[in-house]
């Protein structure tokens, strides 16, 4: 045989035998997809870990029913209106009922793929709002086990806050015997301060990191805030001082409308959650500040308080431990973030101790100094004073023009004695007009409240108001009330307006 019809007879077998492997290939790919068709295979990297959706993708067509269902509730929460009086056999919330009842069946089994999916996450957060007792119970329930990826999670965690936020309201009515009883149980649940402890249980061996994580760190602020309703930063109102939430993130949920019940009436008042601390509460609030004192050391602690994500949670953290009695002991956070002045003032002997850099810094670190004001509030008498003699004695006037260690002082000023009050009251004499014109008034009005409340050093008080606002004569002080609501100077003040009582106009024209 010619030798170029061996070659190409070489070259015909080898592309009958790639023809055959390739025959056999789709063969096994076709015998791997072999069964019901809805059954969809992972792939390699799909069956991966993946922190986006660790529980998986939310189905489409799912996505798109929960879109409607926040469409509506959208609907009735921006269009509520006062229930029709009428014969009384039909209820006006039947029809809302029967929607949200369909809208939790359909959730059932999705919850944690619904919590971390960016779209339908805010939508559970709606939802939250108006469910009933058993509900939350039963939600809360379905997410057990899954709480410490859920609350690192950058959308489940704020699906997290907001059912802890919500829970305030039925942990209340439990305390009180209110406890939501299944129609057709089929089991035994929980009650949602039993679910709220076995959150704690949950998370507690991550604690110490999760104060540190970016998306965890408000969901344990929320947490301790259910935990210890009582300390003055724990509040389940995300518009008081207590709030949990950041700017950032309170601007955010804004946009997203009203987030209320559809089935309270429009204009009736918000019910209040507030409840005492349960003995189970306080023992989780404890367990969580030892927790920290054991995994993290002194220098790690203090770390803390420049984080900007961490140093939040510090505060909570701090105010709790105040609040349970705690912090007056040797080697407590706040002994930690002081540097030792909770374990000096457990030694009768010290009258005074040496200023540290470190805390000196926190003064002006706008992050930090939020510390101090818990500290200056919380500490208890005497290691207050060896902060005041320390850190505050003789250096007001540099502190209190200080565009941020003025609040410090402010609030330090807030619990002053008598003596500290007069001493103060003679060290500002030659900066109180310029807080007028930096306008930082938050000292001034400080040493005033505590003058009213001690009722000492009030000619102190009327002086440091005409010296502020630089009203020297008899005839100036006339105009202490009009330049001290527009927090202007009589120069100021005169230049700004013109005046009758000089130019002989209308007094009405002043007013």
């Amino acid at each position: 045989m010619p030798r170029e019809n061996r070659k190409r007879g070489k070259k015909h077998k080898s592309k009958a035998n790639d023809e055959i492997t390739a025959h056999e290939e789709l063969e096994a790919e076709v015998e791997t997809e072999a069964g019901p068709s809805w059954i969809v295979p992972a792939s390699g990297e799909e069956s991966e870990f993946n922190p986006e959706a660790p529980f998986g993708y939310v189905d489409v067509d799912v996505k798109a029913y929960f879109r409607t269902v926040d469409i509506q509730i959208r609907d009735w929460q921006e269009n509520q209106e006062e229930p029709q009086v009428g014969d009384g056999t039909q209820d006006p919330n039947a029809e809302k009922h029967m929607f949200f009842v369909a809208a939790l069946n359909e959730m059932r089994g999705k919850e944690k793929q619904l919590a971390t999916d960016p779209d339908c996450s805010i939508i559970l957060e709606r939802m939250a709002y108006s469910m009933d007792d058993f509900v939350r119970r039963v939600f809360l329930d379905s997410l057990s086990g899954s709480y410490e990826v859920l609350v690192k999670h950058r959308f489940a965690s704020h699906v997290c806050q907001t059912l802890l936020t919500v829970a305030a309201e039925t942990i209340a009515r439990e305390a009180m015997g209110n406890v939501a009883k299944a129609e057709d149980s089929e089991g035994e649940l929980r009650t949602i301060t039993e679910l709220v402890l076995d959150i704690c249980n949950e998370i507690l061996p991550s604690f110490s990191s999760l104060v540190m994580d970016p998306f965890a760190s408000h969901v344990i602020r929320a947490l301790l805030g259910l935990l210890c309703p009582t300390s003055k930063r724990s509040s389940s109102n995300e518009n008081s001082q207590g709030a949990v939430r950041s700017k950032k993130s309170a601007h955010w949920k804004a946009r997203q409308g009203p987030l209320s019940s559809v089935f309270a009436a429009k204009g009736k008042g918000k019910e209040a959650t507030g409840h005492e601390i349960s003995p189970e509460f306080r023992s989780m609030s404890r367990t969580f500040i030892e927790t920290i004192r054991n995994n993290l050391g002194d220098n790690e602690v203090r770390a803390l308080a420049a984080d900007k994500v961490a140093s939040p949670c510090l505060l909570m953290l701090l105010d709790v431990e105040a609040e349970l009695g705690m912090a007056d002991e040797h080697g407590s956070l706040m002994d930690r973030v002081t540097v030792g002045v909770i374990s000096a003032s457990l030694d009768e002997d010290t009258t005074a101790i040496e200023p540290s850099d470190y805390l000196g810094t926190l003064f002006r670190d706008p992050t930090s100094s939020h510390l101090l004001e818990i500290i200056v509030s919380r500490a208890s008498d005497r290691p207050f004073a060896l902060i005041w003699n320390a850190y505050l004695k003789d250096k007001l006037p540099r502190l209190a023009v200080h565009p941020v260690s003025n609040f410090v002082v402010a609030k330090a000023l807030e619990r002053a004695s008598s003596s500290q009050l007069g001493d103060a009251y003679v060290e500002l004499q030659d900066v109180w007009e310029k807080m007028i014109t930096t306008s930082r008034t938050g000292v001034l009005r400080a040493v005033v409240d505590r003058s009213v409340a001690l009722r000492t050093c009030e000619q102190s008080a009327v002086e440091a108001a005409f010296s502020a606002l630089n009203l020297s004569s008899d005839e100036d002080k006339k105009y202490l009330v009009p330049c001290m609501l527009s927090l202007k100077r009589l120069q100021v003040y005169m230049s700004s307006k013109p005046h009758p009582i000089f130019s002989g106009g209308d007094s009405r024209e002043e007013r």
